[in-house]
């Protein structure tokens, strides 16, 4: 059934996001943004590296398009820092924030690089958290709208494909890392919820922007999506895992391609007193706002089993050392279902189950149900990877990684499934949200650590080299 072929406009790439990557975060007219905020507090608790230079891709956009360019990449999938455009989120322009943008887009251009954009990844303006307390507050909805309009806008006629909001799944789970929350607020869950439903306002709305400024334009969401596994055969964890895909997945592409929120999701979040408010007029806007892709961060499959009715709500863990084993428990919706651990399948370092076959069965599941094309904006290993003496850094295990998940999403493509892009996590090494510099994504090592961002020296790693060749032979040559 295998076919090597790839489709000759498939669009290699990869992948990174505005705070994680570009440094300058309090310069050049940026002002912070609420992830500056989190990662202070993180550098002060736990060690990981600030974003106040990150991997300082602001001052090295031209060498890091050239590897691009080297690698052969057909795409690149970035994000826009909100309050680097407009550092209090509305109001003036910071024009030698806009400018950067226009350069690097620029630049990408001249090297025949497809600019994806992300309008939205985790950084909302501090300015806007101090006003109202960010997306906590229905009032973001209008001044995201602002910075859309003006952004979508300015690149209508140099960038086509557009991504409006990244993981909102992942922020209802992980809100206090992808949104500053203040201590007070932290008992109401409800506001987890409360926040995706601005969100999916503010999604709509970029959607029809896009649609209406941008000729030939293709937007949707980027959404982190996990598929869901009973544990066991038996009917009560099937029924577990029924529930958690339409309360962790459902929940959110239906809203993209449907207009509504899954019905089932909907009874289990008011029956807890989790379900958002939502006002008159915001579905009608939901459903104007269709999306036209979706593209999906993948890194690993859930496993659930049936979760008794008396049980504590809790959410997902982390794990924050690096440390198989150490992450601090999993998400227990009762009644509904409870995440565990899948005994069938190995760990990354960060206890993310690694499960490449997940991958095809999320796009043929995903693409069965809706019929939209799909595209991958991040897929990848977090590892510790080492600088030899001689300059080197052998890594395998990426390699590895890399090429059992392109292979099962060539076998996906293969029976039907329109995959537009591959873009992994990432082209060079960040800052991770929750783990700092020593969990390394990239394919270009940045040679920094947490404590001591050194120069930021980009060195090629041997997967640098492997993906260049796969790239070159257009998904064929995987040794």
């Amino acid at each position: 059934m295998y076919n090597k072929e790839f489709p000759e406009d498939f669009m290699w790439g990869a992948s990174t996001s505005a705070y994680q990557v570009e440094g300058a975060a309090f310069t050049n007219g940026k002002k912070p943004s609420q992830q500056d905020i989190i990662n202070k507090e993180n550098y002060k608790k736990r060690g990981f590296a600030t974003a106040e230079i990150a991997s300082d891709h602001y001052h090295h956009y031209k060498e890091d398009v050239a590897l691009m360019k080297e690698m052969g990449f057909k795409a690149y999938r970035f994000s826009i820092a909100w309050s680097r455009v407009f550092p209090d989120g509305v109001g003036d322009v910071n024009e030698e924030g806009i400018q950067f943008y226009r350069d690097l887009i620029d630049e990408l251009l001249a090297n025949e690089i497809e600019p994806i954009v992300t309008l939205y990844h985790y950084d909302l303006p501090w300015a806007l958290v101090e006003k109202y307390n960010g997306w906590l507050s229905r009032e973001v909805v209008k001044d995201f709208e602002y910075y859309a309009t003006y952004i979508i806008e300015e690149f209508k006629d140099k960038v086509k494909y557009w991504t409006t909001i990244n993981e909102q799944s992942i922020i209802v789970q992980f809100w206090t890392q992808k949104c500053f929350i203040p201590e007070e607020l932290r008992s109401n869950d409800q506001l987890r919820y409360q926040i995706n439903h601005h969100m999916n306002l503010a999604h709509a709305i970029a959607c029809k922007l896009v649609h209406e400024k941008v000729k030939d334009g293709m937007v949707g969401s980027a959404i982190g999506y996990a598929p869901v596994y009973p544990l066991t055969s038996s009917p009560q964890d099937a029924m577990a895992a029924q529930n958690a895909h339409d309360l962790h997945n459902a929940f959110y592409l239906d809203i993209y391609f449907k207009g509504i929120y899954t019905k089932s999701a909907m009874a289990y979040l008011e029956s807890k007193g989790l379900a958002p408010e939502i006002e008159p007029g915001d579905m009608e806007l939901i459903k104007e706002g269709y999306s036209d892709f979706l593209a999906l961060n993948y890194y690993y499959s859930d496993c659930v089993k049936a979760c008794p009715e008396d049980d504590e709500l809790r959410f997902a863990g982390v794990n924050w050392t690096g440390v198989k084993g150490a992450m601090d428990g999993h998400e227990h919706q009762p009644g509904f279902f409870q995440m565990c651990a899948n005994p069938e399948l190995e760990t990354s370092d960060w206890d993310w189950a690694i499960d490449p076959t997940g991958l095809e069965y999320l796009l043929r599941d995903i693409y069965t149900r809706y019929n939209k094309p799909l595209m991958i904006t991040e897929n990848g290993l977090g590892a510790y990877d080492t600088l030899t003496e001689d300059g080197r850094i052998h890594d395998p295990y990426r390699v590895e990684y890399l090429k059992n998940h392109i292979k099962a999403m060539k076998k996906a493509m293969d029976y039907g499934v329109e995959v537009l892009a591959y873009c992994p996590w990432s082209a060079i090494d960040l800052l991770s949200t929750s783990n700092g510099i020593k969990k390394r994504y990239g394919f270009i090592y940045v040679d920094r650590t947490d404590d001591d961002p050194k120069e930021c020296k980009r060195i090629k790693k041997d997967s640098f080299y492997w993906y260049k060749k796969l790239i070159e032979s257009n998904g064929i040559d995987f040794d």
